[in-house]
């Protein structure tokens, strides 16, 4: 694992669980269809396992 990954928020914080919230807040989204370019490492996968449902991933150009 190494570069980039560009992730996008596609579902809403509203009604979810606090960690949930937090860990976008963490991925440096904060409202819908806004997107960041973070660095893929384990922790960040593990951030995305847990809001997956939440966000979509791509690789970043």
């Amino acid at each position: 694992m190494s570069g980039k990954l560009k992730i996008t928020q596609i579902g809403s914080p509203i009604g979810r669980k606090p960690g949930q919230r937090d860990t976008l807040r963490g991925l440096g989204l904060d409202k819908m269809h806004r997107s960041n370019e973070v660095d893929d490492t384990p922790s960040i996968r593990g951030m995305l396992r847990k809001v997956g449902h939440l966000v979509r991933i791509e690789p970043a150009k």
